[in-house]
């Protein structure tokens, strides 16, 4: 059913039906990049299958979100946003009850392929949505509310792991898409907008290099963090950089690239992107490593730790929606130059720690980190978003999620290569690596300052 195109955003009742159906959604879709790895360890005893063949669980879904994202949010712009988001939610509901109804390590796996499509669906659109959902003087407001759900939904997805597993199966880990999946289908046939669609047939070839060189980057990416073959991980990433090359190349000569390198002519998208990728880096580093830091090195038992975990999601919750509207009326390029500047302190902070520190110290520490994480997205968000034509929109959105995931893997990567270089000491290298990361971040940000900012054409 066709829905009328929207001159200037939702208003009301809709406009808060639709920020509900993308929060439910996106939170979902967020949830699961993280939620499976809590459940790893009993996925693995249930199912008689290695730790080592278990983590295809977690490989699986993010191969398959990673390689589709680009494609789809160019789909988008041919196709609609609104039939690619309820599209991408249809399969990622089906593909939740696949997976609890999974019978084995395969069975599962294949479903979490599929899942992991319907989410980069969901994902590859949501930001480019947002446009057209909030009025223009509110999209700060909306891309706060947007960073605050990918963010938090990320961080606390060990925590509900282990609440629901405290009470049931993993498989109610799935289970409980299915209920929320088919509420926020209903909401979003009823009330999401069509938008204008861009005259340009879909490119089968661009999006099979994408496919090839997200692929193997992510999967050349784990193999080095887990110490695999040096052949195979040399060559894995060898044929990434060639299909991205050619990619690159492809994509010159295209009005609409699937790979937005004309985006990327544009100093603030450029930047911004650049500054994304730093942050998510940062949290890749910080995420996989702390657990680590306070089992490890500071003797906390997994209770312990997922508490002390809990201040830095609680901080970003408090601090995306204040970053939002404030990006409406100050320039993001300051106040994610703020941001990251405060996670940045934050990291070295935690990465300085006594060897025998006291909880307040740790939980302050942790505030300070949250506080600059929530900080930095809303405003950067916006950056991207703003700086790209609204046609264009599809390609701006891909690269959100896009840099989003690649950041984490990278920062999964280099967290290993900590390990490696000390076990003892690995957890606080991991961590100044990471303070380094949001450091780079920062003053990549307040070099947008030098950039001439898009008028209000450009927001819409």
């Amino acid at each position: 059913m066709t829905k009328p195109i929207p001159e200037d955003g939702l208003r009301g009742p809709h406009l808060i039906i639709a920020v509900i159906t993308l929060v439910i959604a996106v939170a979902m879709a967020s949830l699961d990049t993280s939620i499976a790895n809590t459940a790893l360890p009993t996925i693995a005893i249930d199912l008689h299958a290695s730790p080592a063949d278990s983590v295809w669980v977690v490989n699986a879904y993010q191969l398959a979100l990673v390689v589709s994202l680009l494609p789809f949010a160019s789909l988008g712009e041919i196709i609609g946003y609104r039939r690619v988001y309820v599209w991408g939610l249809v399969v990622f509901t089906i593909a939740s009850l696949l997976c609890a109804l999974s019978w084995s390590l395969p069975t599962l796996t294949a479903a979490r392929i599929i899942q992991g499509f319907g989410a980069s669906g969901v994902m590859s659109v949501n930001t480019a949505l947002i446009r057209f959902i909030y009025p223009s003087r509110s999209l700060g407001r909306g891309v706060g509310y947007n960073a605050l759900t990918v963010a938090v939904s990320t961080a606390i997805g060990p925590t509900i792991a282990a609440g629901i597993l405290s009470l049931g199966t993993w498989q109610w880990l799935f289970a409980i898409n299915v209920p929320l999946g088919l509420v926020a289908f209903v909401m979003s046939v009823r009330i999401l907008p069509d938008t204008k669609r861009a005259p340009h047939r879909f490119d089968l070839g661009s999006a099979a290099l994408n496919a090839t060189t997200f692929g193997f980057l992510i999967f050349g990416i784990g193999e080095a963090a887990h110490n695999a073959n040096l052949l195979i991980t040399v060559t894995t990433l060898t044929i990434a950089l060639a299909a991205g090359l050619t990619l690159v190349y492809r994509q010159l000569g295209l009005p609409a690239p699937m790979l937005p390198v004309d985006l990327y002519r544009r100093p603030m998208f450029a930047l911004s992107s650049l500054t994304a990728f730093c942050s998510f880096s940062a949290q890749g580093l910080a995420f996989v490593a702390l657990p680590f830091y306070f089992q490890t090195v500071l003797g906390f038992s997994a209770v312990e730790t997922g508490l002390l975990l809990t201040p830095w999601p609680v901080m970003t919750a408090i601090a995306a929606p204040i970053a939002g509207p404030l990006s409406d009326r100050f320039p993001p390029a300051i106040l994610g130059g703020i941001g990251l500047g405060i996670l940045c302190v934050g990291l070295a902070l935690v990465a300085t720690l006594p060897d025998h520190p006291d909880i307040p110290g740790i939980v302050w520490r942790m505030l300070v980190c949250g506080t600059g994480f929530g900080f930095f997205q809303s405003p950067n968000l916006k950056a991207i978003m703003s700086s790209a034509p609204p046609e264009r929109s599809g390609g701006a959105s891909g690269i959100v999620a896009t840099s989003r995931l690649v950041g984490q893997a990278v920062g999964a990567a280099l967290v290993a290569l900590c390990f490696g270089i000390s076990l003892l000491h690995g957890p606080s290298l991991a961590l100044a690596m990471a303070a380094i990361f949001s450091g780079a971040g920062s003053l990549v940000s307040f070099s947008r300052m030098a950039t001439k900012a898009p008028g209000r054409g450009g927001l819409r």
